[in-house]
């Protein structure tokens, strides 16, 4: 009988964690629970006794506000201020909104909300534009023969407002949506690295974002229409000191002095404008405001601001060089937004700028090219009956079907509104992160054709160019261990930040009321997500509601159960402070979150595509290999926590019944490469929006064709092997072995093969 009540105790417990009961909820049931198994448990009236005193003084400690405060919170709050996050961490937790992404941190995405949101798509005008201008600027370009980007393709882009594509119409822009700027930046990459990253680094929104309506008058047009053109330098040398100067005929003007030597400085030959941030000084206190950093906008031809030559980065355009500024003296009219806007979070979006939009489309452009060609050239290279490597061309095209999809939602939530600093870090990492391993893969599967330069090599610039973009904003170790899981569990968390908050009230009464709330609605959070954790673990994910559909809804409940267990995860993990001083357990708290996101990207993008069944096998792949991963990485964080009665309880809750997760099989590999090694809905879908040429002459074009030729000979081939073996054409047609329209086939087919297959070669001298 005692067990049965301790049975029912405990799943009275688990139910009350588990639906994230209230704090009187808790009491009432220990008040009820706690006296029913004493008495079931025969105990002696003096243990009676005492088990009723310490429940009557455990309801009145934790059931009286007042009292609570004062014995517990209060104890707590100072051993947290000892603890909490420095100011750098506190004003970095300010930046932006928190979107989709909070619903995955916290343990409870609301699917249906992801669903809701409107299908991913662009514009009548922003898809002529794309069409047209973008296509004509395509045919300009070329890596190999103009490299250097010519005053014609200049004039070109200037005329067509390439470099207004965010900017409003009445500043002359194009007003294009965030999904637009990612479509015509993706469509540019496929065809010019050079280009598609000048274009990533011209197109920044922090003058739009944050520049007062003077700076905006003055300068927005003549950025629309390339008159000017913008230079971003982040670096902490900088250095601006508050003094007073004379400044343009006026005397003792209040500004800023600046010092600064910075290389690799994208656009700095080229620019007219610098936007520098710097770190600020007041030694006599002339400013009002308190900051410690901030963002200068500096026409080059000032005063001290030096500019030097251009740097030669990997076979990309010297667009990239050295600037330095010496007492160059500024009004605080040339800050950004002025001196109200400065500080940490302008500085922090000054960084991130381009890694949600710009620097990952660049990169889905080269990897879509690589998915289309690598797959066309694997059919031709192995006709008839060659072998490929599946496994690289199903990670190859699953890896571009997931980015595709990143790329777009995060895209989206931009335009929505509801995108933030995490989001921007986890797009700008692993797309980068997961491009370098396309075009990787496709180095290997192009072999020799990969790595000889010359016009008809589709893949070598992409292969030199992608550091740049790695590098570019920041690097992703920084992205992965401090910005993704740090901040990202800190910011969606909805105690956390309240609990800092509380810990920074000077108002002590305050402060305790604050914090005595905000902890027990943490109590009460991580017990449920403990119950959440164990309980989906117990039945693998089966039975948690989330939207129908064959093929993605086990998907949706696996994630649930992902969600819950990294937002446990995230909670030890703050157990011991701030997640950003333990770069090795932070940057695993981010794979996992930044899994997360990435598949339920993943779900709405097959979802908004119509849920196509031919396409599963990418997302069956891209999802299932995401699902080891995270895996993978909780094992990791795991075992590398540092109490043992800890470690053994979260693997006990996280995986009750073991691992079961394995990598994509191999019969999943056939299925996903099948896609790209024939032209087909599917591959037309994979790799939408990249430039396809229609010179005949171009090499992309003759591959087409070629694919086209090996397949509709490949039945032939097969069929009349044996029969043609030793023989070449001719003689096979002669012996009426083959028709006369089949020579012509076979024919045509060699001379196709043969272009795809030959390789660029130079004179000795050249």
């Amino acid at each position: 009988m005692l067990s049965l009540i301790m049975l029912a105790a405990l799943a009275v417990f688990i139910l009350l964690a588990f639906f994230r009961a209230t704090v009187v909820s808790w009491l009432l049931a220990v008040m009820v629970i706690v006296p029913v198994v004493a008495i079931q448990a025969q105990l002696s009236e003096t243990v009676l006794q005492v088990v009723y005193v310490l429940l009557g003084s455990g309801i009145a400690l934790f059931g009286i506000p007042r009292l609570r405060s004062l014995l517990v919170s209060n104890l707590v709050l100072k051993r947290f201020q000892k603890s909490t996050t420095n100011i750098i961490e506190q004003s970095v937790t300010d930046i932006g909104g928190m979107g989709w992404e909070a619903d995955l941190f916290i343990g409870h995405p609301q699917w249906s909300r992801l669903l809701s949101l409107p299908v991913c798509g662009l514009s009548g005008p922003e898809q002529a534009f794309l069409n047209k201008e973008v296509e004509q600027l395509c045919d300009m370009l070329n890596d190999w023969d103009k490299p250097d980007l010519s005053p014609e393709i200049w004039a070109f882009m200037k005329e067509n407002s390439f470099f207004g594509i965010n900017l409003p119409k009445k500043y002359s822009g194009l007003a294009f949506s965030s999904q637009a700027q990612s479509a015509v930046i993706s469509k540019i990459a496929s065809r010019s690295g050079t280009m598609a990253v000048m274009l990533t680094n011209a197109v920044n929104p922090i003058l739009l974002r944050y520049g007062t309506k003077a700076q905006q008058t003055q300068y927005l047009r003549r950025l629309a229409c390339g008159q000017d053109l913008l230079s971003l330098a982040v670096s902490n040398v900088a250095v601006g000191v508050v003094c007073r100067a004379d400044f343009a005929g006026k005397k003792k003007v209040l500004g800023i002095r600046l010092n600064w030597n910075i290389s690799d400085v994208a656009l700095a030959p080229v620019a007219t404008l610098l936007a520098l941030a710097f770190k600020l000084q007041d030694p006599e206190g002339l400013l009002n405001e308190e900051t410690d950093c901030g963002i200068a906008l500096i026409p080059v031809d000032t005063k001290g601001v030096q500019v030097g030559r251009c740097h030669l980065l990997l076979n990309e355009a010297g667009l990239s060089g050295p600037i330095a500024g010496h007492d160059v003296f500024i009004p605080l009219d040339s800050l950004i937004g002025g001196i109200e806007q400065q500080g940490a979070s302008l500085w922090a979006e000054c960084v991130t700028a381009g890694q949600l939009i710009s620097w990952p489309a660049a990169i889905l452009g080269g990897m879509k090219l690589a998915a289309r060609s690598s797959g066309a050239y694997c059919r031709v290279q192995h006709q008839p009956d060659g072998q490929v490597d599946e496994g690289m061309l199903a990670r190859i095209g699953a890896n571009t079907y997931m980015v595709d999809a990143l790329c777009r939602f995060s895209a989206q939530l931009q335009d929505l509104g509801q995108s933030s600093a995490v989001v921007s870090a986890i797009t700008k990492y692993h797309t980068t992160e997961r491009g370098r391993g396309v075009i990787n893969d496709a180095m290997d599967l192009h072999g020799s054709r990969g790595i000889c330069l010359g016009p008809a090599n589709y893949l070598a610039r992409l292969y030199q160019q992608l550091p740049a973009a790695i590098a570019g904003d920041g690097a992703n170790i920084s992205l992965r261990t401090r910005m993704i899981a740090g901040q990202g569990a800190v910011r969606s968390h909805p105690y956390a930040l309240k609990e800092m908050a509380a810990a920074r009230e000077t108002n002590r009464e305050l402060a305790l009321q604050l914090f005595d709330d905000a902890l027990f609605g943490h109590v009460g959070f991580v017990l449920s997500n403990m119950a959440r954790t164990f309980v989906f673990g117990l039945f693998g994910a089966r039975g948690i509601p989330v939207p129908s559909g064959e093929v993605s809804r086990r998907y949706y409940q696996q994630l649930t159960r992902f969600s819950a267990a990294f937002a446990l995860s995230a909670d030890v993990a703050l157990l011991g402070g701030s997640l950003q001083h333990r770069e090795l357990q932070s940057a695993r708290l981010g794979d996992v979150s930044s899994q997360l996101y990435l598949c339920s990207a993943t779900l709405k993008h097959y979802a908004d595509e119509g849920s196509h069944v031919e396409d599963a096998p990418l997302l069956h792949w891209a999802m299932q290999d995401a699902l080891f991963q995270i895996q993978t990485a909780f094992v990791d964080l795991i075992q590398n926590i540092p109490n043992v009665l800890l470690r053994v309880m979260l693997h006990a809750l996280i995986f009750p019944i073991g691992r079961n997760f394995t990598p994509p099989s191999d019969q999943l590999a056939r299925a996903a490469s099948a896609l790209l090694l024939q032209p087909g809905p599917s591959r037309d879908r994979l790799t939408r929006g990249i430039y396809l040429p229609t010179d005949e002459q171009e090499i992309l074009v003759i591959m087409e064709a070629a694919l086209a030729s090996t397949i509709a000979c490949e039945d032939l081939r097969m069929h009349k092997t044996e029969l043609m073996t030793g023989l070449n054409i001719a003689e096979a047609w002669e012996l009426g072995i083959i028709s006369l329209d089949e020579v012509s086939l076979l024919e045509r087919d060699e001379v196709l093969r043969r272009k795809v297959l030959s390789l660029d070669d130079f004179a000795p001298e050249a």
